[in-house]
């Protein structure tokens, strides 16, 4: 059993789907204060932030702490979680039709062991129908979601390649998780 510490139901489903048993438990962490040289850098500094505050609150010694971030890259660009439907829009027309590339970083702390990864899924992604983008910024699916893209929602028929897992660009490497607490 691991504590999940953070708030996303996509995080949440992700270790249920894995089949690892969790409680689950979010802190905050100011991502806005985080001045980053690179994707990987601000990733991996929005997770260490949030790792910080689960040690004030949470002792890895009585249950594991899972931490993670995830930041979404295009054309140069940290695509942040939009803060309004003109953002999200923006965003999306710059993954549209381009390469978009999905890291997460992940932090394991137990008793015995710590572990620090950064993983990255590179999609190719198909333009997307004008339509289907009003749609899915008037369903609210995007709020909250790193770059408001949804791999395993919107994005996946304009899908035209991937390079790496799912559950990175979702928001946690699974796979990885699962080999770390055998």
């Amino acid at each position: 059993m691991v504590r999940l510490c953070s708030s996303s139901i996509t995080r949440a489903k992700l270790l249920e789907d894995a089949n690892i048993e969790f409680v689950q438990d979010g802190v905050d962490f100011d991502e806005d204060s985080i001045i980053a040289s690179s994707p990987k850098n601000f990733v991996y500094q929005a997770t260490l932030g949030k790792y910080k505050e689960a040690l004030k609150e949470f002792d890895f010694n009585e249950m594991p702490l899972v931490c993670a971030d995830t930041v979404v890259t295009a054309k140069g660009m940290i695509l942040r979680k939009a803060k309004s439907k003109a953002e999200a829009i923006n965003i999306l027309k710059t993954q549209s039709g381009d390469k978009t590339s999905i890291i997460t970083c992940m932090i394991y702390k137990s008793s015995s062991k710590e572990v620090i990864d950064i993983s990255e899924t590179l999609y190719h992604f198909d333009k997307f129908d004008q339509n289907d983008l009003d749609e899915y910024i008037k369903s609210g699916d995007w709020i909250g979601k790193a770059g408001a893209c949804m791999v395993e929602g919107f994005c996946k028929k304009y899908i035209k390649g991937v390079r790496g897992f799912e559950s990175t660009a979702m928001g946690l490497n699974t796979e990885l998780l699962s080999r770390i607490i055998l």
